[in-house]
């Protein structure tokens, strides 16, 4: 019985053993496991962060444009308005000069030859005021779009290179 006692014993203790070591193995395999999700974990927070650090910085580079593109448009109409009020002043005092002029005339020869040329001088002066605003115009709009048209193209080089 002695010896039944000490097989028992034996295999107690080597099932023990065996336990004890298949638990330090599982232990082992689950620090390795815990390691490696948190460091997927890690990585994966990284590029997310990195993620949104560059899309912090290309949102601040479209609004930088937008304001860019306003302050343009601002700048046209400011030079559109002054060109304008220039030319209503202009305009308003070649016509009270015009109107002392006819008032001058001594024939209806003379009246329609003054009233012949100021009409072709104030056609003339309002054509290239024409001419010029459009000029304004066609550059503040161009001007205007130059800051949004780089930050789309930049996005779309961007785009194109990240695939």
């Amino acid at each position: 019985m002695a010896d039944s006692a000490e097989t028992v014993k034996k295999t107690v203790e080597t099932a023990t053993a065996n336990v004890k070591a298949s638990a330090q193995t599982a232990t082992a395999q689950a620090e390795k496991i815990q390691a490696a999700g948190a460091k997927a974990f890690r990585e994966a927070a990284d590029k997310s962060a990195a993620g949104l650090a560059e899309l912090n910085a290309e949102g601040k580079k479209n609004l930088e444009a937008i304001v860019a593109s306003a302050t343009a448009a601002q700048k046209g109409a400011e030079t559109l308005s002054a060109a304008s009020l220039a030319y209503g002043k202009k305009s308003w005092e070649d016509g009270v000069a015009a109107a002392q002029s006819l008032t001058a005339a001594r024939s209806i020869q003379e009246l329609l030859e003054l009233q012949t040329a100021w009409a072709k001088t104030a056609t003339e002066a309002y054509l290239a005021e024409v001419t010029k605003a459009t000029d304004v115009l066609t550059a503040s709009v161009k001007d205007s779009f130059k800051p949004i048209n780089e930050r789309v193209t930049a996005s779309v080089e961007k785009f194109q290179a990240a695939r």
